[in-house]
């Protein structure tokens, strides 16, 4: 089992900038891939950012490359998603994920964190 903590989110105005971390416990010798994805009210989770376990490979939602970056650190279990030019379409919860493979499918990722709360104002 992996447990997941997310931090790092609030109340940013647009154009400003947010850093959320995730952090990793329990099972995590094993090489997990990581996810980000978010919900915002009355939408569907989508994908945000995805990295492999060495860091080597990253993917991006469309919606959010050139201004969201995704990296971890394995000896300290975090994985980081850097957040610049945030619009209010970002509004959202954020959740990370674990899984065996990097992916922008939800339902490839066999752990999940609670979330946090991420809002844009303009």
């Amino acid at each position: 089992q992996v447990q997941l903590v997310e931090s790092g989110g609030g109340l940013v105005q647009a154009g400003g900038s947010l850093r959320l971390s995730c952090a990793a416990s329990g099972r995590t010798s094993s090489r997990y891939a990581m996810g980000w994805f978010r919900q915002a009210p009355g939408k569907e989770r989508e994908f945000v950012a995805s990295i492999t376990w060495s860091g080597g490979s990253t993917n991006f939602a469309d919606s959010v490359k050139g201004r969201f970056t995704i990296s971890r650190d394995n000896a300290k279990n975090t994985v980081y998603l850097q957040m610049n030019s945030l619009k209010p379409e970002d509004t959202a919860v954020y959740y990370c994920a674990a899984g065996p493979l990097i992916s922008g499918v939800a339902n490839h990722y066999n752990y999940w964190g609670q979330g946090t709360q991420v809002t844009v104002s303009s």
